[in-house]
């Protein structure tokens, strides 16, 4: 992942325009931005271009118009949000599209200028990476900078089509995600640990195969967890279970053996009758279970022997919480681990990169995110990147 082309490699850029791929997909209320933590991300790389004479045009999604014009998803609250965070003018491309009047408007402005376009999913041709569009887009500007990783699974116009048209480089947000990404599984410092959680295992039936070739120590928690107890034969009670994945579990667990995978499986339970907060419960064996508990969390001896795991390992990839996270006090194995992790890593000694929407959330809420290594709020593209899969945004930017 390393092979990239990044900002500079592109040398001088007086006078150049720079059309840059950015993550604007932010929360909002009442018409106002929520949380700027995506825009503030933007930052490095549009300070970085602008330094380097570039105009910059900025190209983002919000939510899912499917190609249609709608109001409500308009990017221009987001421009005014953008400009307080850039503390400098945002240029709204308003009801321009992209043709000769989105040219004319970008044209029209002046060196270092900041301009945002409409929601490019306003453009029916976008998610289709329409080749018509994506070279309407690419005639805005001289060259292309994608930093949105969260957007680089997917080939769409302005993700992947453009690169087609103009050369492409790696944004400094999307350069610190990939140099995150290839310490983690690239190249790693072995031992390589990993922990996925989660409720299912077949969300995650991918990630897992890819992942027993490439780890030395796989944890498997939360519901998922259960899967692999009941493919064992151990009874899990009323627990979150996929039995018919029995199979699939069992050959996962086979292909770790043979790529000298160990893998982790929790070595005692937190039990309950009810899945609410504060729920009665108990700590046991997981062939201990009652016919009418469910296991909610990971037990204490299966936190010790994950934190001695992570002791012997140079690098953790990290994806999903090991119980109910969400439910108090089915939180305490995700929570004791990570701070575990994150005490390793904040000392230097642990390579620790975690992603996944659930993953960020359970972070924070064990308040560690800020000590791991790296930690992706990309989500899916997060997801396929450990699954093996190609990033079609990725891809492009290649040497």
């Amino acid at each position: 992942m390393s092979d990239f082309r990044r900002i500079e490699d592109a040398g001088d850029l007086t006078g150049k325009t720079a059309l840059v791929r950015v993550d604007f997909n932010v929360p909002m209320a009442d018409g106002k931005v929520t949380d700027d933590t995506r825009l503030r991300s933007a930052l490095p790389t549009v300070e970085a271009l602008r330094a380097k004479g570039a105009k910059v045009v900025l190209l983002a999604h919000f939510g899912r118009p499917k190609g249609q014009i709608v109001p409500e998803m308009s990017l221009q609250p987001i421009a005014a949000a953008f400009a307080d965070v850039l503390d400098a003018p945002v240029h709204f491309a308003e009801n321009c599209g992209f043709g000769p009047k989105a040219k004319a408007f970008v044209t029209s402005r002046a060196p270092r200028d900041v301009i945002l376009m409409e929601n490019t999913r306003f453009e029916a041709g976008e998610e289709k990476n329409d080749p018509a569009l994506a070279e309407a887009m690419a005639a805005l500007g001289d060259l292309f900078v994608n930093d949105a990783f969260s957007a680089a699974h997917r080939a769409h116009a302005s993700t992947e089509g453009v690169t087609h048209f103009i050369p492409a480089y790696a944004g400094k947000a999307m350069e610190t995600e990939l140099d995150a990404l290839e310490k983690a599984l690239g190249t790693p410092e072995r031992p390589v640990m990993a922990v996925v959680g989660g409720a299912k295992v077949s969300t995650k039936i991918d990630l897992l195969k890819n992942l027993v070739s490439k780890v030395d120590m796989l944890a498997i928690g939360g519901g998922m967890a259960n899967t692999f107890l009941a493919a064992k034969g151990v009874d899990v009670g009323k627990s979150l279970c996929e039995h018919d994945l029995a199979d699939t579990a069992l050959t996962i667990m086979k292909n770790a053996e043979e790529s000298g995978c160990e893998i982790l499986l929790p070595r005692d339970v937190v039990v309950a009758k009810e899945f609410k907060a504060n729920a009665e419960n108990r700590a046991c064996r997981p062939d201990e279970v009652a016919a009418d508990e469910m296991i909610l969390d990971a037990g204490m001896m299966t936190v010790m022997h994950l934190v001695a795991a992570m002791g012997r390992a140079k690098t953790l990839v990290w994806n999903g919480p090991l119980g109910a996270f969400e439910l108090t006090p089915f939180d305490k194995a995700t929570v004791d681990a990570a701070k575990a992790a994150a005490l390793r890593a904040k000392e230097g000694q642990l390579i620790a990169v975690a992603g996944g929407g659930d993953t960020v959330a359970a972070l924070n809420h064990a308040g560690v995110a800020e000590d791991f290594t790296f930690v992706s709020t990309a989500g899916g593209a997060f997801l396929e990147w450990m699954e093996g899969k190609p990033l079609p945004g990725v891809e492009a930017l290649k040497v």
